[in-house]
């Protein structure tokens, strides 16, 4: 079966330490599927609030986000209290969408690969927005900054 492979980004610019609970951990005894995908989810909200933005408001109190598609690839397992490292990257800025690109790492081991693409909503109408200048103002200048 063809498998999906993520390449790692050249650089993160965020950063998210966890550690694996035991509610993240799978019959099979390490860190389960779902739960990792909380932690990237987990991660993306600090990187959204690190930029003054939530998931329902990115900066005009009127258009938030939504998830479009979800990829992960596993590498390595994790296990009960393993210290993660979630690092992300934002990349592939269009007019009303994004992809967010994570590496979760413990002790310089990868364990996964991740990519979401976020696409910009207006709850109220129900329908795929424009991202808001101000938000694409707080990227570029965070991007100016790093």
């Amino acid at each position: 079966m063809p498998r999906v492979k993520l390449q790692e980004q050249l650089e993160y610019e965020f950063r998210h330490d966890v550690t694996v609970r035991v509610t993240d951990i799978n019959y099979g005894g390490h860190l389960g599927n779902d739960s990792l995908v909380g932690l990237i989810h987990e991660a993306r909200v600090h990187l959204i609030h690190d930029l003054g933005c939530n998931e329902g408001d990115l900066g005009d109190h009127k258009i938030g986000l939504i998830m479009a598609d979800l990829v992960v690839n596993f590498v390595r397992e994790g296990f009960l209290f393993d210290k993660l490292r979630i690092d992300s990257h934002i990349g592939e800025i269009t007019h009303s969408s994004f992809r967010i690109f994570h590496r979760v790492v413990k002790v310089g081991e990868l364990i996964a690969l991740a990519e979401t693409g976020m696409i910009a909503f207006d709850y109220s109408d129900r329908k795929i927005a424009l991202l808001p200048r101000k938000f694409l103002q707080t990227l570029d200048d965070f991007f100016e900054k790093n």
